[in-house]
């Protein structure tokens, strides 16, 4: 019969690239671990792991089964703290996974709000891109995300929050911060993030459409660099955020909503296949809030707030 062990030994040695710092690291014979591994090659019927003198790598069954296995063994560290919600109280890890395009200056502000509402809960922040954030929440690496969509596809338990308009993003001698036509921006140098990036599969679908070709100079993903090339007069660039003060962006131009809108939605994520623990629960509740009062006192341009407050109990 599998046992925990079994999962635990074969991602170790996957991990570790070879049998002998596997065996090292989680403090059991090398024998006794290859003994384990062959236990489970032997019950699953199938070769788990290619071996040669560089070490080892997992077979096409043993990277199914090192991602199954992973996610499971997640989900068991997390069992304490399921368990222990049920007596109502928010307690235990929560990992809150966030995009990097929305509200930068959120996480720090958060983590403090968080310690203060809810002092039994350890919230983990990591800060990505959409795409990524969305991978590790249905890997079960993070329980929560807020992310920016173009696509609202049934994979997820999601509660939309709001609407952000797309802005064109150029220097200030230019920009004029009046609506600028998808038609005129074809005839710019633009800086565009790479496929499958949310903003660009987004402006790709509005160019498509309109039967346009935009002229794309150069990609980026990461926004600070995007800022950085369009203040070097490499071109312009499409953003979802109408306020770039809070990215050192005041020596930019007025950002100019394009027309017609386009735009993004901001949902808040979690798996569609494990509920929340009371402690995630929370913190979904905390968070929705304090982007919402956060989005009411900065009024930031091109954002339309959709999500409907749940009645609390």
């Amino acid at each position: 019969m599998m046992q925990y062990r079994h999962l635990h030994y074969f991602i170790s040695v996957v991990e570790a690239g070879s049998f002998s710092r596997a065996a090292s690291t989680i403090h059991i014979a090398q024998p006794a671990l290859s003994q384990q591994i062959a236990q489970l090659e032997e019950q699953l019927g199938v070769s788990l792991l290619l071996r040669s003198v560089r070490g080892v790598r997992p077979t096409a069954a043993g990277e199914v089964l090192y991602r199954e296995a992973s996610s499971i063994l997640k989900r068991l560290e997390q069992l304490p703290g399921i368990v222990r919600s049920g007596t109502g109280a928010a307690e235990g890890l929560v990992r809150l996974g966030m995009s990097s395009t929305v509200m930068p200056t959120a996480p720090v502000a958060f983590i403090e709000q968080c310690r203060a509402s809810l002092p039994n809960v350890a919230l983990r922040m990591a800060i990505s891109d959409s795409p990524t954030v969305k991978r590790r929440v249905i890997a079960h690496e993070l329980d929560l995300g807020l992310v920016l969509e173009d696509d609202l596809a049934p994979t997820f338990a999601r509660q939309p929050l709001f609407r952000q308009r797309l802005f064109l993003i150029r220097p200030d001698a230019i920009s004029k911060g009046k609506p600028m036509k998808l038609a005129d921006l074809v005839s710019l140098p633009l800086i565009l993030p790479p496929s499958p990036n949310i903003t660009r599969t987004a402006l790709d679908r509005a160019f498509a459409a309109a039967k346009l070709s935009p002229n794309v100079v150069m990609e980026a993903d990461i926004v600070a660099d995007i800022i950085a090339a369009v203040r070097a007069g490499v071109g312009a660039s499409v953003l979802p955020k109408g306020d770039l003060s809070d990215m050192s962006g005041d020596d930019l131009g007025e950002p100019e909503p394009i027309e017609p809108p386009i735009y993004l939605t901001c949902s808040m994520i979690s798996s569609g296949n494990f509920p929340l623990a009371n402690a995630g629960e929370a913190v979904r509740e905390l968070f929705t809030e304090f982007i919402e009062t956060t989005l009411n006192k900065t009024r930031a341009p091109g954002v339309e707030w959709i999500a409907t407050r749940r009645a609390k109990p």
